[in-house]
């Protein structure tokens, strides 16, 4: 029977032992390391966890394509254990393809947020993907160009659309983003349209700036191999 060491969400009980069963590969980072949910049993309250568990080193991939669950021992040399599943995990929402980890982190978090009826963290959230890939958009100087733009999301967007800088077709659905701040978010005033509202605008935003120049990249890679016979 192979073991795993973890806080049981369900008891509450720190540091204990838990049977592993099935798994089920979710994803892969940096092109090695394996990312799995397993079905876990724990010792103490014998209630069931599915833990979101990750590959620790690259040469553990064969133990953990042959089963976990086989490994007959404790496994926690094997993988980290990031979390357990739980409501946040019911997001339909998935973010972009090829984000920086640090924007796709953030869009998952606002998405699960959404998942829970919690608009205004969302709102939060996602405004955040956007300061952050703006930001990068601002070049060192330019007329017009202030700190009270640099500082607010708000003041941002019209700046990076009146210098073209944006796409212009985008401008509309950027009137969900106000100049006060947090669009409401303060005052717990947002609705799930108006959160919504700033979901679309943000998923399309990133697409835009990340997903579809690197499926540009991609294909011209392909491109250049067949030429090169490859």
């Amino acid at each position: 029977m192979s073991l795993l060491v973890a806080d049981c969400p369900r008891c509450g009980t720190k540091d204990i032992t838990f049977d592993v069963g099935n798994q089920v590969q979710v994803a892969t980072r940096f092109s090695w390391q394996m990312i799995l949910e397993i079905f876990c049993v724990c010792r103490a309250c014998r209630h069931p966890t599915i833990f979101l568990v990750s590959q620790n080193q690259q040469y553990y991939a064969d133990i953990l394509k042959a089963g976990l669950s086989e490994v007959g021992s404790a496994i926690n040399d094997l993988v980290k254990v990031e979390r357990y599943i739980g409501i946040q995990d019911n997001s339909a929402e998935v973010p972009p393809e090829h984000l920086p980890e640090n924007i796709d982190r953030i869009f998952k978090e606002g998405s699960a947020c959404m998942s829970i009826g919690c608009y205004n963290a969302a709102t939060t959230m996602f405004r955040l993907c956007l300061d952050l890939a703006t930001k990068s958009l601002l070049p060192d100087d330019a007329e017009g160009l202030n700190n009270r733009i640099r500082r607010n999301l708000g003041f941002r967007l019209p700046w990076l659309f009146d210098n073209q800088i944006l796409p212009e077709g985008l401008r509309e659905l950027s009137s969900c983003i106000k100049d006060d701040g947090n669009d409401g978010a303060h005052e717990g005033i947002l609705s799930k349209e108006d959160a919504a509202d700033v979901l679309d605008f943000t998923f399309i935003l990133l697409e835009r700036l990340y997903t579809e120049p690197q499926r540009l990249e991609i294909a011209r890679q392909r491109r250049a191999a067949r030429r090169n016979g490859d």
